[in-house]
């Protein structure tokens, strides 16, 4: 699964560096908003506003923590 995220989020977001110690530095809003569109899009899966914390963004790792937490709960 990892490295499926890296490859569909490096492709919609090349400026970001998806392998940075912390991630959430170098996302904006825009950046945020279209990970959660990707991510909802390939998992079928809903994010909400409490979902944008540095926790869930300090890297990529993280964000697949975050995918399959929401795969779980369903």
């Amino acid at each position: 699964m990892r490295d499926k995220i890296y490859t569909l989020l490096s492709e919609a977001l090349p400026a970001v560096d998806f392998e940075e110690d912390f991630l959430f530095g170098e996302l904006d809003s825009v950046s945020i908003v279209t990970i959660f569109a990707i991510l909802s899009e390939e998992y079928k899966i809903s994010f909400d506003s409490m979902d944008i914390t540095p926790k869930n963004f300090k890297s990529l790792d993280s964000i697949v923590t975050m995918v399959q937490t929401k795969i779980e709960n369903r």
